[in-house]
């Protein structure tokens, strides 16, 4: 497989995409005033506990309070209060109001929601992730070979011998550690205990509602975190960061080092490899597939749903045999469009019904197959008895929509607005209530373009009755400026 990451850059955002064979897979956007959050260390501040919630908000200094459950906080000296696992006693034992706390974002903030937080600290490196509170060596389950994952454990085990002034010595081993020698896990343990040395002593330091650590910005962590065996070159257009990549990676990943360009061309690079044009496609909610079918993807609050439909694909033999080509084809366009849009939480997708079981069990193993190469933890449901496919994909950051759009002013979000006819009837009814609480000689009626339109035209003949009924003169007046839902009633 031919994968290169493009990285591009400019002072007000940094940008990266994942390429593989010439398609665009993945995304990333980070805005210089709107850094993620996720792996920042902040002393934060109690302000509120819920008792009926098991849980508490905590202030670290964002627009809105960051949300912590009872069993993400760390109790010290309490073994049994395992990471992940139940809470020891009532959140009201465990925090309360006014509280400083040391905590982790684990999830940005997503729409409405605050961030969500954490006490269990994890600081990554390339090939681990140190956990200052336990003494557990685990390996990513995406290391499959179990000879692979007790070589990696046991040279884990040798590292750490020889390993002191850390508060314990609880690391996971990285899909990214597979195949890694025992120098270079020993380098990666040397870094992350200085710089836990470096954390632990801003901690005391700190003032309540202070950032202690920050993540590294997405030029850096997108070599930390997606460089894979299968990645040919990383292309990065702007010399200053190409720079500061090199360096990054001569202390800490010298084997990525020669994969490094600068790409200096005037064309910018994401116009060159097209992905300007995916990210415009990702945008919109209908997704062409090759055979003529579409997919229709809404992304809400609640969930994300993608429907699939025929289109244009008519088949050559019968219509299973054509549902049956097009669920195919739409599984693998569905799992590239998860990647690449960044959708997460619950997602319904209806694939077009199909009689036949096995045909059924074929579509399920080539889109459980595509989302093996996905970053993010996914869990899937088989065909329920209505013909859809649940599953969930793990959500830690808004999704590319979320970053690059807002709802619409006019309808709100809702992807329709009011028709003229509609209008039309709520203006009327607002003039009658008028009519009824004020005295007035006449009303002058403010609407957009489309609805005065109307109101002379097809409801002419029901303006002049409610003339005649109120006892009083309606004129109308086109505002430009007013969307196709706002008017006014202005008694004259």
């Amino acid at each position: 497989m031919n994968e290169e990451i493009l990285i591009n850059v400019t002072p007000m955002e940094t940008r990266a995409a994942i390429v593989e064979n010439g398609v665009v897979q993945e995304i990333f956007v980070e805005r210089s005033v709107k850094r993620g959050l996720v792996g920042s260390i902040f002393k934060g501040k109690v302000v509120r506990v819920l008792p009926g919630m098991q849980a508490a908000f905590v202030d670290i200094g964002l627009e809105r309070a960051a949300f912590l459950h009872a069993k993400d906080i760390w109790v010290k000296d309490r073994p049994e209060n395992s990471e992940g696992g139940e809470a020891v006693g009532n959140i009201g034992e465990l925090v309360y109001e006014g509280h400083s706390i040391v905590v982790q974002v684990t999830k940005d903030m997503i729409g409405t929601k605050g961030a969500r937080l954490t006490t269990y600290l994890s600081i990554p490196s390339r090939y681990l992730v140190y956990m200052p509170h336990t003494d557990h060596i685990g390996v990513s389950q995406r290391i499959e070979q179990e000879e692979e994952r007790e070589r990696l454990r046991s040279t884990m085990e040798h590292v750490l011998e020889g390993v002191e002034d850390v508060d314990k010595k609880g690391f996971i081993l990285r899909t990214a550690a597979e195949g890694a020698d025992e120098d270079s896990l020993r380098h990666d343990v040397e870094f992350l205990c200085r710089l836990w040395r470096s954390i632990r002593a801003r901690i005391h330091m700190a003032t309540p509602v202070s950032i202690v650590h920050s993540d590294l910005p997405l030029s850096l962590r997108i070599l930390r975190d997606e460089v894979c065996p299968t990645v040919d070159k990383i292309r990065i257009d702007s010399r200053e960061t190409h720079v500061r990549a090199l360096e990054f990676t001569r202390d800490f990943m010298p084997h990525v080092e020669s994969l490094i360009e600068h790409y200096p061309g005037e064309r910018p690079i994401f116009d060159l490899y097209g992905v300007e044009n995916e990210i415009q496609k990702a945008l919109g909610r209908q997704v062409q597939l090759k055979s003529g079918g579409y997919l229709i993807i809404d992304q809400t609050e609640a969930m994300t749903t993608i429907d699939v439909n025929t289109g244009a694909f008519v088949g050559h033999r019968n219509l299973e045999e054509t549902i049956f080509k097009t669920n195919l084809e739409a599984a693998q366009a569905i799992a590239r469009q998860l990647r690449l849009r960044n959708l997460g939480g619950i997602i319904i997708i209806d694939f077009i019904d199909m009689e036949e079981v096995d045909h059924q069990h074929q579509v399920l193993r080539i889109f459980e197959k595509m989302l093996e190469r996905d970053h993010a933890k996914t869990k899937i449901t088989q065909v329920s008895e209505l013909g859809l496919v649940e599953m969930t994909r793990k959500r830690t950051r808004e999704s590319l929509e979320r970053v690059l759009c807002e709802p619409c002013p006019t309808c709100q979000g809702r992807g329709t607005v009011k028709t003229a006819e509609t209008l039309c009837y709520e203006i009327f009814r607002e003039i009658l209530r008028q009519s009824r609480a004020y005295e007035a000689e006449s009303f002058l009626v403010i609407a957009s373009q489309a609805v005065v339109d109307r109101l002379v035209d097809e409801e002419s003949a029901n303006v002049a009755d409610l003339e005649q009924f109120i006892g009083r003169t309606i004129r109308f007046q086109v505002e430009s400026f007013y969307s196709p839902e706002h008017f006014d009633v202005v008694l004259v």
